[in-house]
């Protein structure tokens, strides 16, 4: 358990191991170099292997490039694509792609790199966490630089997916060691990657706009611990913390050696529930779990009031949003009758387990004490990263589990038949079949709103926040997002202020 004297050991800890040969940039005075803070280390390099949203972190638009770019405002605009045409119907994309592009390995970007890199993710052995969505595609090479994507289902979102990291173009000489040794067409290449300490990424002199890059040296250190991050930026060991612990905003707030962002975001942040575990299997005791937290106590717990609550898997601000708190409000004495109704003996005895982001170690601690009022005992599991990874999200092995789904637009996952939630519904997969197919924006958000309602009557999960992400970085530096649709970090936008 995270406790005051823990923190301090790690704070004086952080402040020693931090400080090394490569010092922050704005001791060493160097101008084209940049340290960055990430909470959770990527298990690869390659986003198309695997689910985690650090990879994206480290590598999209620095390492690799997607047809289309994700702005901070949401909006979409060519990257490797110079421009599309869309069919009225929304199932025919053309693309002119860029000429002149060459992979750090010196292999030509052109439209066979794009209809290798999209079978390969829609394909039988693809392990891409958007499989679905590229197994309905089909894609026609029209000529070097002209590429066809032939959409079976109507996706007005597809030029927004195309833009995120399971989209990427690979190599197809270098695709299966990506995630160790990436190659892609970004502006940067990697560096060193020091497993459990940092990642260093190198501007590549022959990026097509080269001249433009002002950031020549960019390094990822991981820290997880809240008390070490802020250690680490009063140090001056990292220039910039996307996404640092909320608790910290205070210490930097009105300081003037500091700025401090708070972003919107897209996420959910949910307990997640194995809806394929007795007795989670019987929606009254999903409903019992839900009705025994308060959503408010846990925002100001876990992300210390920087969240807004929601009901179901979607947040307000996005299309089709429908307000769905009211169907499994906060109600102890609700959740002791359903429990009873369930035929549930008391005390319930249940694990959660909790990777290292402070606001599932946190958030954790005020949920399982809002549980044990109930009669739910949840025994908290503090797992690492990788341990997440492989034993809750691939292996299932769980009972109730913290995490923040970041991606805008994912209600697709309750429709796939393994994915970790262990959620099946004839009634939703016909409804999201239906989403997908629908070409009047009124009709889909008509549709988006059942979804969300049907996932809240399910109660598939206690859906809890949609965070607000905090970054703070040195006065100095420029071009940081003030919202995040997505998860990355643009280096190549990234500068210093001329002293």
């Amino acid at each position: 358990m995270f406790t005051r004297r823990t923190a301090l050991a790690t704070s004086a800890l952080a402040a020693s191991v931090l400080s090394t040969p490569l010092q922050s940039l704005a001791q060493a005075g160097k101008k084209d170099s940049l340290t960055l803070g990430m909470t959770l280390e990527p298990p690869g390099l390659d986003p198309t292997a695997g689910a985690a949203s650090s990879i994206a972190e480290v590598t999209l638009y620095n390492i690799y490039e997607t047809l289309t770019k994700i702005n901070a405002d949401g909006s979409v605009s060519p990257l490797l694509a110079e421009g599309w045409e869309v069919s009225p119907d929304l199932k025919t994309y053309t693309f002119r792609l860029r000429r002149g592009v060459k992979f750090h390995n010196g292999a030509p970007f052109n439209a066979e790199a794009v209809k290798f890199s999209f079978d390969r993710a829609g394909g039988e052995k693809s392990t891409n966490k958007d499989k679905r969505t590229f197994a309905n595609l089909t894609t026609q090479v029209v000529d070097e630089y002209t590429v066809v994507l032939l959409n079976r289902e109507v996706d007005p979102d597809l030029l927004f997916l195309l833009g995120q990291a399971t989209a990427i173009i690979v190599e197809p000489g270098s695709a299966e060691t990506n995630a160790a040794k990436p190659v892609g067409t970004g502006p940067y290449r990697l560096g060193a990657w020091s497993r459990g300490a940092s990642v260093s990424l190198l501007a590549w002199p022959d990026w097509r706009e080269a001249s433009q890059v002002r950031i020549r040296r960019a390094m990822f250190r991981f820290i997880p611990d809240p008390a070490a991050q802020v250690a680490a930026l009063l140090a001056g060991d990292v220039d910039v913390f996307p996404r640092v612990s909320p608790r910290s905003m205070a210490q930097f707030k009105g300081s003037p050696r500091f700025q401090v962002i708070v972003s919107g975001s897209r996420a959910k942040t949910i307990l997640a529930i194995n809806n394929a575990r007795k007795p989670l299997d019987d929606v009254r005791v999903r409903r019992a779990i839900a009705a025994a937290i308060d959503r408010k106590a846990v925002i100001q717990g876990a992300a210390d009031g920087l969240g807004v609550p929601i009901g179901s898997h979607y947040v307000p601000g996005a299309p089709g949003y429908v307000d769905t708190t009211g169907l499994n409000p906060y109600d102890p004495e609700k959740a002791k009758r359903l429990l009873a109704e369930a035929g549930v003996k008391t005390p319930l005895e249940l694990t959660m387990t909790l990777p290292p982001a402070p606001y599932a170690r946190q958030g954790g601690e005020v949920i399982a004490a809002q549980l044990a009022k109930v009669g739910i005992q949840a025994k908290l599991q503090n797992v690492e990263w990788a341990q997440w990874l492989s034993g809750t999200y691939g292996n299932k092995n769980y009972d109730l589990t913290i995490i923040s789904h970041v991606e805008p637009f994912d209600l697709g996952n309750f429709a796939k038949p393994d994915y970790y939630w262990g959620y099946h519904s004839r009634k939703f997969d016909e409804l999201y079949e239906q989403i997908q197919n629908a070409t009047r924006p009124a009709d889909r958000n008509r549709l988006l709103g059942e979804a969300q309602r049907l996932l809240a009557e399910d109660c598939v999960h206690a859906f809890l926040y949609q965070p607000q992400w905090v970054t703070v970085a040195v006065k100095g530096v420029k071009g940081l997002w003030k919202d995040m649709p997505v998860f990355v970090n643009d280096l190549s936008t990234m500068s210093w202020a001329t002293p």
